[in-house]
């Protein structure tokens, strides 16, 4: 969310490193250690050091770290993310106006933008006078994720990873594929088929994950061949190695967060899908949803249901109804970029899922739907959310629930932020 804020303001990130950052760490507890090897002091017997400051290897150290950091912070006047404790903001404090600075922390990493040049000269003064840092300029390569800020916009990639996990597995060569999974493939336990390395398998579906962080067209296969690592077979085998053909020829790709504060504004849309008894083990329905910050891809999760649907409404009102939760929590979040929601729009495809939420009477038909998928009717009715309906070849999250044609794929690949950097 960070980025695309940035990107949504027209912010230039930068970054900057603390060096041996848990040292700096004040700690509460009493530690002791001994006199470290090499430099005992004979003259003070069998005694041992009081720590006041943490070690690297103490279980303390990071929570010690972070907070001397934000103490530090707050005294010179960042305000704490009431959902986020990792960001910070301050504004109106180092120039007049409407200035402000923003800061993210990842522990001795630490991502900031700001409104103006001068903010960022104060603060990198400001943590310089402080702690030992390395200011590492314009932000680049971050927690694996690399990042382009350009005229146009912030791109997020991994095709320094996709690469080195194709040469880890040795595809390499070989041809490649327009989709990460065919659209005639049902993938069950084929307790028939032939055993595969294990461990193999399990590194290549934990790689992927990782991957999925900026590749979003791939997570709903990842998922769904995840399902299989207890006993993989050759069949789930072929299906992760279309991934990895897949990837092969979409090395470059990533997400893209476009600059223009008029294209798509900073509104917060969800898309809620679902794909009906997609699962051919236990025929428990997949749900598949997205998060857009106007047209920028923030959140986006693929995940079978807990309980089989006994129709179409059924599976997607639940999916809509766990969705819900995570779209509150991210209204909540944005009020740390004091950005104000209501009435945040769910875009759904299935009338009937919509007509439960606003019409009561139909509750003697879902009583046996489980009382924590009624969440969302609540919201609806505190007017916190709406559900919209959307056609569905308007649907963004149809590509995180089900298989599809290249052309389509690809339509969604677009709408989706996904792109190629030239």
């Amino acid at each position: 969310m960070f980025l695309a804020y940035a990107a949504h303001k027209n912010f230039t990130v930068y970054q900057m490193d603390v060096k041996s950052a848990f040292l700096n760490g004040l700690l509460e507890e009493e530690v002791y250690v001994e006199q470290p090897l090499g430099f005992e002091q004979k003259t003070i017997g069998d005694k041992v050091y009081k720590l006041k400051k943490a070690l690297y290897g103490l279980k303390q150290a990071p929570r010690a770290w972070y907070d001397t950091l934000s103490q530090f912070l707050t005294d010179n006047g960042f305000t704490k993310g009431k959902v986020d404790r990792t960001l910070f903001r301050i504004q109106n404090v180092f120039e007049k106006g409407q200035d402000c600075l923003l800061a993210q922390i990842y522990v001795d990493d630490i991502i900031f933008s700001a409104t103006n040049e001068s903010l960022y000269k104060k603060f990198s003064k400001l943590m310089q006078g402080e702690f030992e840092m390395s200011m590492m300029g314009e932000l680049n390569f971050f927690l694996g994720l690399q990042i382009k800020q350009c005229q146009e916009g912030i791109y997020i990639s991994q095709s320094k990873y996709t690469k080195e996990l194709l040469k880890k597995f040795g595809i390499e060569e070989g041809r490649t594929v327009s989709t990460p999974m065919a659209t005639n493939v049902k993938i069950d336990k084929d307790e028939k088929g032939k055993p595969v390395d294990e461990s193999k398998y399990r590194g290549m579906i934990g790689s992927l994950l990782y991957l999925t962080a900026s590749r979003p067209d791939i997570l709903h296969v990842v998922c769904l061949c995840a399902r299989f690592q207890s006993n993989p077979k050759e069949s789930h085998m072929s299906a992760v190695k279309r991934i990895f053909r897949y990837l092969k020829g979409t090395i470059q790709y990533g997400l893209f967060y476009p600059k223009n504060e008029n294209e798509g504004g900073f509104k917060l849309i969800g898309y809620s899908d679902s794909d009906y008894a997609g699962c051919r083990v236990d025929w428990k329905s997949t749900s598949g949803t997205c998060q857009m910050l106007g047209n920028r891809l923030v959140s986006w999760f693929s995940k079978k249901q807990n309980s089989i649907s006994t129709s179409t409404t059924e599976a997607e009102y639940i999916a809509a109804g766990s969705y819900c939760a995570q779209v509150l929590w991210m209204r909540q979040q944005l009020r740390d970029y004091d950005v104000e929601e209501k009435e945040i729009p769910i875009m759904c495809d299935n009338t009937s899922a919509i007509a439960i939420t606003q019409n009561p009477v139909l509750h003697s038909r879902t009583k046996h739907i489980d009382a924590r998928y009624h969440f969302i009717r609540d919201h609806v009715e505190k007017k916190d959310i709406t559900l919209e309906y959307i056609s569905t070849d308007k649907q963004l999250a149809d590509i995180f629930t089900k298989p599809l044609f290249e052309s389509r794929f690809e339509e969604l690949k677009h709408e989706l932020g996904l792109i190629e950097l030239s």
